[in-house]
C-alpha cells in the first residue's frame, strides 16, 4: 500500500528518516586511554584513544552497535596498556635489585 505520495504507508511503523535512540552514548574510555598512554605503555595507549575517539561519531551517526564495539575496544586496549605498563615496571624493578641493570654506577673493585 502507498500513500499520495507513492511511499509506503504501513500503519504503526515510524514514518521519516532513520530512527535514533534517546539512550546516551556508551562511555569512550577516552579517559582512561590517555591515562595509561601517560603513565603504562605508549602504543597501546594510543590504540586505547584511537578506538575511545570514534565511540561518539559512531553513536551520532546511528551506529549503535560499532559505537558499543568501539567502547569495548577502547576498555580492553586500555587494560592491555594498563597491565603491559605494570608488568615491565616490575620486570624493571627485579632486574635492578638483582644487579643485572646498573644505572650507570661502577663496582669500586680497589683494594
Amino acid at each position: 500500500m502507498t500513500d499520495e505520495y507513492g511511499l509506503p504507508s504501513h500503519p504503526g511503523e515510524p514514518q521519516g528518516g532513520p530512527q535514533y535512540s534517546q539512550q546516551p552514548p556508551p562511555g569512550s574510555n577516552l579517559v582512561w586511554g590517555i591515562l595509561t598512554t601517560i603513565f603504562c605503555c605508549l602504543p597501546f595507549g594510543i590504540v586505547s584513544i584511537v578506538k575511545a575517539s570514534k565511540v561518539n561519531s559512531l553513536w551520532a551517526t546511528g551506529a549503535q552497535e560499532q559505537a558499543r564495539a568501539a567502547a569495548a575496544d577502547a576498555r580492553k586496549w586500555a587494560i592491555i596498556a594498563a597491565v603491559t605498563g605494570v608488568a615491565l615496571s616490575m620486570l624493571w624493578g627485579i632486574l635492578l635489585v638483582a644487579g643485572v641493570i646498573t644505572l650507570g654506577t661502577t663496582a669500586n673493585l680497589e683494594y
